[in-house]
């Protein structure tokens, strides 16, 4: 029964996260979550903040933490904003800097939570598709809309965009603002903060549950021109003053003063994912070339749900969506060298079988 929902809340279709089992022990390669423990910088300093100091309220304005980032990109605390997790941020973003009376546009493959989000705050949108390669038709986001959204690199293809693309993108919208999402940017893509200072309209949004393994933490932040920082904020404190706690803005800092960290894990899961994506090409697999920590793949002569059934058999856990257009593929996230020899050797007895 939904007697006492609101009209809005009937009508959304909200986002489906993946599976987090509790039970059986499971290959977890379903929710790009990184396969490495966090920074010991950030559980050092996570630790130095369980203390008394829960009983107080933390920071509102998120002080240090923004000045850390800011030192971090080269920018003003004033051109960054941190919240609950870059869907947060990015839910802020929805409200900050979109109408009801232009479209948003975004690609027809990418994050599924953008049209959620567009549809929780009545914005009118439209999905641009892809082409068959799943890259991105530039021309068509160029102009004539309220606000562009492009995840950089794509979820789920794992495809990115360029620099110059960026450019192209925040350039030829001039009267709107152009959101890029980049939660997989350490991966392997170039990252648009540098033109932040040059495109009073260009928001750039990352996250700490990525690359800098803190999912369980929920810390993101977006960067740009100090007036869209001010409308994130604006929306923020009508919303909640208090995004994040002691122990995540402690944790957040903690890993941002760790680089060398970040580089060696990157590094490590970007070659596992390059080998690992050799290896399904060898065993008949189409793999797009991926700069994310996922892989896009699917097989001419194999169906891609039973694929995914057959590998929960096993004790593996992958991503797949029952839309037309990717309903063929598995998005695989990179997990250790061991995980991964263990997807290949059982997706090669799941072919085997098909035979």
């Amino acid at each position: 029964m939904k007697e006492f929902w609101s009209r809005r809340a009937r009508a959304l279709t909200p986002y489906t996260p993946g599976e987090q089992p509790r039970q059986r022990r499971l290959i977890k390669l379903n929710t790009n979550e990184n396969p490495y423990p966090p920074s010991p910088w950030a559980l050092e300093a996570i630790r130095a903040a369980a203390g008394e100091g829960l009983r107080l309220y933390p920071d509102p304005e998120a002080a240090e933490l923004r000045e850390t980032l800011a030192a971090v990109y080269g920018l003003r605390p004033e051109q960054v904003f941190v919240g609950n997790g870059s869907d947060e941020v990015l839910a802020f973003c929805f409200q900050a800097f979109f109408d009801p009376e232009r479209p948003i546009l975004f690609p027809d493959v990418t994050y599924s939570f953008y049209p959620v989000f567009a549809a929780l705050f009545g914005l009118p949108y439209r999905q641009v598709p892809l082409d068959e390669n799943f890259a991105l038709p530039l021309e068509q986001f160029m102009g004539g809309n309220g606000g562009v959204v492009i995840a950089n690199p794509n979820a789920p293809t794992g495809r990115d965009i360029s620099l110059g693309d960026v450019r192209a993108l925040a350039a030829g919208n001039p009267e709107a603002v152009v959101l890029v999402d980049e939660a997989y940017v350490d991966f392997g893509a170039q990252s648009a903060v540098p033109l932040v200072g040059e495109y009073p309209n260009l928001v750039v949004v990352q996250t700490m549950s990525k690359s800098r393994s803190l999912a369980g933490l929920r810390v993101g932040y977006a960067l740009g021109d100090e007036d869209l920082i001010a409308a994130l904020n604006c929306v923020k404190n009508s919303f909640n003053s208090y995004t994040l706690d002691r122990l995540a803005l402690a944790g957040a800092a903690g890993a941002l003063r760790d680089p060398e960290y970040l580089r060696t894990v990157t590094m490590k899961i970007a070659s596992t994912r390059d080998r690992t994506a050799d290896r399904l090409r060898r065993m008949g697999f189409q793999v797009t070339d991926s700069a994310a920590n996922f892989l896009f793949a699917t097989h001419p002569e194999a169906s891609a749900k039973a694929l995914l059934d057959g590998l929960r058999e096993k004790g593996i856990l992958v991503r797949w969506w029952d839309d037309p257009r990717i309903r063929d593929y598995l998005r695989i996230t990179v997990g250790t060298d061991e995980e991964m020899d263990a997807l290949c050797q059982a997706l090669s007895e799941l072919l085997e079988a098909e035979e």
